[in-house]
């Protein structure tokens, strides 16, 4: 138990360092800009305490914030993204799924792909639209949410491949 909340630190600091550092400089043809910090929200137990899982997601949001000048964006798009889980969860998952194994392409497969693009749809629409402040240039936000979910959405999906790797070798 003390390994795996050891194993989910590591990653929480290392997504944010990740998206701190790396992903908030990359702008994709001026649209596309990749959250992968929402990569922590989605591979958190399907069983765990729903309010743990809202302070992980505000404090994970509040880290992001912190570092990069932005006033409860990240924070409230994290929080709603994991409001918004166990709902989605429920969409794609059986019931008897809902216990202890952490989601993954080999425990869920396309169920797993369609859920995390519609958690990163949410995190995304929640962010970019209370960043915008304003849906006067509707098509242009609507651009960047789907470009923006469609990029991190890659990029997860390229992590789990490399953990498929990793533990069929």
């Amino acid at each position: 138990m003390a390994g795996n909340w050891l194993k989910q630190s590591f990653v929480f600091i290392i997504l944010v360092l990740l998206q701190v550092l790396v992903f908030n400089h990359i702008s994709f043809l001026g649209y596309a800009t990749p959250f992968l910090y929402i990569y922590f929200i989605i591979k958190m137990p399907i069983g765990i305490n729903r309010n743990l899982v809202l302070i992980l997601a505000f404090l994970l949001g509040f880290t992001i914030d912190i570092f990069c000048n932005t006033p409860g964006q990240n924070a409230a798009a994290a929080v709603f993204a994991a409001f918004m889980r166990r709902p989605v969860q429920g969409l794609f998952f059986a019931r008897e799924d809902f216990e202890h194994f952490i989601p993954s392409i080999p425990n869920l497969g396309m169920a797993f792909m369609k859920y995390t693009t519609v958690i990163v749809f949410i995190h995304n629409l929640a962010l970019i639209s209370i960043s915008s402040f304003s849906y006067l240039n509707f098509m242009t936000i609507l651009l960047r949410v789907l470009s923006s979910t469609l990029l991190t959405s890659i990029l997860i999906y390229a992590i789990e491949g490399f953990s498929i790797k990793k533990k069929r070798a």
